[in-house]
């Protein structure tokens, strides 16, 4: 499958993720910054390797909130925007209604954000989507499993995978 018309999405997606984390890290007040970094160490196991851009993806499959399964495998030929977040988290809140109008805007040219919540309570998560429904799969990972194999170190953290399956940002 040729997936150089991808190549422009990607970029153009790369750098609004880029500038959406730069706004969202300078609007962040140090207390929040603090007790969401406090929060992962105490209940995210420390990652041994952090995924590098080019490396396989770590595959997942995880129940979604329409009741079904999402895997990462049955996205392959998609570029995936691979979202970690929690209902606790501040610039998570800001962060759907920008991933909602990715997947508008390029859900129908091979693009899909997948949201992984890492509650450990999902009622947590039921309540923040309640606030601010997501027009994309969103998963759950009570666990941690999923974001220990990405060595997610703070919320939010993404993810871009390419239509092989590779990280590429």
């Amino acid at each position: 499958q040729d997936e150089r018309p991808l190549t422009g999405s990607i970029r153009r997606i790369a750098a609004a993720v880029a500038r959406f984390v730069h706004n969202a890290i300078v609007m962040k007040s140090l207390r929040i910054a603090v007790a969401a970094a406090a929060f992962c160490a105490a209940t995210l196991a420390p990652a041994v390797h952090a995924v590098e851009a080019g490396q396989p993806a770590p595959p997942f499959t995880l129940p979604s909130a329409t009741g079904g399964v999402v895997a990462l495998d049955q996205l392959r030929g998609k570029v995936v925007y691979v979202d970690f977040w929690a209902s606790w988290c501040g610039p998570c809140r800001r962060s759907f209604p920008w991933m909602n109008e990715m997947q508008q805007k390029y859900g129908a040219k091979g693009f899909t954000v997948v949201a992984i919540n890492v509650d450990k309570r999902r009622a947590d998560a039921d309540k923040f989507l309640a606030l601010l429904p997501a027009n994309f799969p969103v998963v759950y990972d009570e666990a941690g499993t999923t974001p220990a194999a990405y060595a997610v170190q703070g919320m939010p953290s993404s993810y871009l995978i390419d239509a092989r399956g590779n990280v590429s940002y």
